[in-house]
C-alpha cells in the first residue's frame, strides 16, 4: 500500500517502517513558533510543569505580531513577559515587529520541506506550502514541547484535492481555497490533512500556495500539504534532497476522499457574513455598498498580492468615503513593494498603508469598524466581531476583487 504525504513525513520523522492514518505516534519537533498573545500563558505553564531549560533554544521562535503596535494597556505585559522568558532561557530567534508570524516562519528560513512544526496559532497550517507538517496547538502542548522536544499526535487521514487546467483571468488561489471551503463546509475536513496536486497547483507560486495552506484550517483541516518542487527549493534557498522530492502522494495511497476540479470552472467568489463557508460568486453580490477594503494579513499580504492590487488601482482612485487599508505581511515585503513602485501606486490611489502585523485581521489596530459597516477583506476569517463590533459585515475576497471594490465603492466582479 502506498502512502500519503503526511504519512511519509511522519514515517521519516519517527523512523518507523510503516505508519497509517489513525496511528498515535510521538514526533520529534523540528521547530516551534510562539506569538505575543500566548507567550505569558506558555511561560507560566512551562515553569508550572517544572522545566528548567528549553529542549533546544535554537528551535524556538518568538514573534510579536498580533499586539504591535500596542492598542491596550495590558499588551505591553506580553512583551515584558516574552522578553524576560527569551533572556532567561537563551532564545535568540525573537522577532519584535518584523511582520506576521506565518509569513516570517517560511520567509526567514525556519521551516523546510519535511519538517514537523507547531505554533500557538491555528493558521500554522500555512507552512504546508513548502511541504512541512505544521499545525496549531494550545499553550499547554507548547509548554510540553519546550521542555521535551516531542509531542504525541494521531496521524490524520487525508483528503486529496486534484486541480488541473488554467485558472481564468482574475481568479486566484484565494478563490480556489474559498470554493473548496464552501464545498467541504467549515467542519468538512476536521482533523484531516488536505493534500493538493495537479498541474494547476504546480503552476502556482509559493505565495499562492501559502494562501491555500493558510486557509485550510477554515475547513477544519489539521494540516495542508504541497509537494516540494523547484519553486520550493528557490524560496527556501536549498537544494531538494531525494527524501524531500519523494513527498508525493502515491497513486495507491489510502484517501478518505478525492476531490477533482477543473481550473476553468472557478470564478471569483466571496465568503459572506458571517461564516467562512458561506461562499457565493462575486457576480451574485454585485452592487452591495461597502465602507472599507482591507488588503493584507498572513493570507494575502505578500508581494504578489500587493502588486495585483496595484495593477488594478494604477491611475485610479479609491471611491469617496471608502477607506482602503493595506498591510504588508512583513518588513521584507514592505521594502520590496517600496523598491518596485507598488507602494507608490497604492498610496497615489488613496490607500492607507500600515505597519506589517496582524492588526485589523484580529480586530486589534489599524481600522476596526462599527455597527452597520461593511468591509471587503483579503484575510481568512469573517466571524462576528472579528474586525470590530458584532454588527460589522465582513466579505472575504481575493486582492483582485478587493481592489476593484475599493474603486467602485461597492462589490463588483474583477
Amino acid at each position: 500500500m502506498g502512502a500519503t504525504i503526511i504519512e511519509k513525513i511522519i514515517r521519516r520523522n519517527t523512523g518507523l517502517p510503516e505508519v497509517k492514518a489513525g496511528d498515535i505516534v510521538t514526533v520529534q519537533v523540528d521547530r516551534v513558533m510562539i506569538h505575543d498573545i500566548f507567550i505569558p500563558f506558555v511561560a507560566d505553564k512551562f515553569e508550572e510543569m517544572g522545566f528548567t531549560r528549553l529542549w533546544d533554544p535554537d528551535k524556538v521562535v518568538l514573534i510579536y505580531d498580533h499586539l504591535v503596535p500596542a492598542s491596550q494597556v495590558d499588551d505591553t505585559r506580553h512583551f515584558r513577559v516574552g522578553n524576560a522568558f527569551a533572556e532567561k532561557y537563551g532564545m535568540t530567534h525573537v522577532h519584535r515587529s518584523d511582520g506576521i508570524c506565518h509569513q516570517l516562519m517560511p520567509e526567514a528560513g525556519y521551516v523546510k520541506p519535511g519538517n514537523v512544526v507547531f505554533g500557538t496559532d491555528s493558521h500554522t497550517t500555512t507552512y504546508g506550502c513548502v511541504g512541512a507538517f505544521s499545525s496549531g496547538i494550545g499553550y499547554t502542548e507548547m509548554a510540553g514541547i519546550l521542555g521535551t522536544g516531542t509531542l504525541w499526535i494521531r496521524i490524520p487521514p487525508t483528503i486529496r484535492v486534484n486541480i488541473n487546467g488554467t485558472l481564468p483571468e482574475n481568479v486566484t488561489s484565494k478563490d480556489v481555497i474559498l470554493r473548496l471551503i464552501g464545498d467541504l463546509g467549515a467542519d468538512g475536513a476536521t482533523y484531516q490533512a488536505l493534500e493538493f496536486a495537479g498541474d494547476t497547483i504546480e503552476s502556482m507560486s509559493l505565495a499562492s500556495r501559502m494562501t491555500m495552506a493558510n486557509m485550510a484550517i477554515e475547513g477544519g483541516a489539521k494540516c495542508a500539504l504541497f509537494t516540494p518542487d523547484e519553486k520550493t527549493a528557490e524560496f527556501c534557498g536549498i537544494s531538494l534532497t531525494e527524501a524531500e522530492t519523494s513527498l508525493v502522494g502515491d497513486p495507491d495511497a489510502e484517501y478518505v476522499r478525492v476531490l477533482n476540479y477543473r481550473a476553468e470552472d472557478f470564478v471569483p467568489v466571496m465568503a459572506c457574513p458571517s461564516q467562512v463557508d458561506n461562499i457565493h460568486p462575486v457576480a451574485e453580490l454585485a452592487g452591495t455598498k461597502i465602507d472599507q477594503v482591507f488588503i493584507g494579513s498572513c493570507t494575502n499580504g505578500r508581494l504578489e498580492d500587493l502588486m495585483c492590487a496595484a495593477r488594478i488601482l494604477k491611475g485610479k482612485k479609491v471611491a469617496p468615503f471608502v477607506k482602503l487599508i493595506v498591510t504588508p505581511a512583513s518588513r521584507k515585503i514592505y521594502r520590496e513593494a517600496l523598491a518596485n513602485g507598488t507602494m507608490k501606486t497604492l498610496q497615489e490611489a488613496g490607500a492607507i498603508i500600515t505597519h506589517p502585523g496582524c492588526g485589523l485581521c484580529c480586530g486589534r489596530t489599524g481600522g476596526i469598524l462599527t455597527d452597520g459597516e461593511r468591509v471587503v477583506a483579503t484575510n481568512n476569517r469573517n466571524f462576528l466581531g472579528r474586525m470590530g463590533t458584532s454588527k460589522v459585515e465582513i466579505y472575504l475576497a481575493s486582492p483582485a476583487t478587493a481592489a476593484v471594490c475599493a474603486i467602485a465603492g461597492e462589490i463588483v466582479v474583477p
